[in-house]
């Protein structure tokens, strides 16, 4: 049996990730694949209580920066050793929604962590482990907070100033034109087109693995 394939989506808050992943669920469907679904921070019972931690906005005592970068990794690793890495040794492919690209745009660009302190965290944590795919859905902004903001109220991360979000989106651009396994969907286009773009993606993706 051959090992299952992480796919990933990525994207800041109101770029339509949900829409991408029910897309993506569409395809493998398609193709007949198993698959199960996680998103980060959470996915295990112990990552999901680190995940409320990251995300309250009514802690009595300020979240540091450096606790939130720990805390993203600590709570990646307990759900790759206990739900992706099995999930794809057993064949099954992995849609996750966000990964290592979300700390290295949200902590590394928005934070301002520097490039040698992600690195060293994630090489202990994922040791070397990547998606297979990313699907980054790129979005203003702008645009996208206001989205967030009319789905109901927003968590720790959401609440930051626009700034914040503008350094977010810089890095997501500057990390996906720089490896070839992050493609790029516009998220700015009508929905029927980013729908199109995602599952064509997905189907090229599928169909160059499935000849191998």
């Amino acid at each position: 049996m051959s090992e299952g394939k992480f796919i990933v989506v990525e994207g800041i808050e109101g770029a339509g990730k949900s829409s991408a992943i029910k897309i993506i669920e569409s395809v493998l469907n398609k193709y007949n694949l198993s698959f199960i679904k996680t998103r980060e921070p959470g996915g295990t019972p112990l990552a999901e209580s680190l995940r409320d931690i990251v995300k309250s906005a009514s802690h009595e005592e300020k979240l540091t920066e450096e606790t939130e970068l720990l805390l993203m990794y600590a709570s990646r690793s307990q759900l790759l050793e206990n739900r992706i890495y099995p999930a794809l040794k057993t064949g099954a492919w992995v849609i996750g929604d966000r990964h290592d690209l979300s700390s290295r745009a949200y902590q590394g660009g928005g934070r301002n962590f520097d490039d040698s302190v992600m690195d060293a965290i994630a090489n202990v944590t994922l040791k070397g482990f990547k998606p297979d795919l990313t699907l980054y859905l790129d979005l203003d902004p702008e645009i996208g907070l206001s989205r967030a903001q009319a789905r109901g109220e927003l968590d720790r991360i959401e609440l930051e100033k626009i700034d914040f979000f503008h350094k977010v989106r810089n890095k997501y651009v500057e990390l996906a034109n720089a490896d070839d396994a992050i493609v790029t969907i516009d998220a700015s286009q009508p929905m029927a087109s980013v729908h199109n773009d995602i599952e064509s993606a997905i189907e090229q993706f599928i169909e160059r693995k499935l000849a191998r």
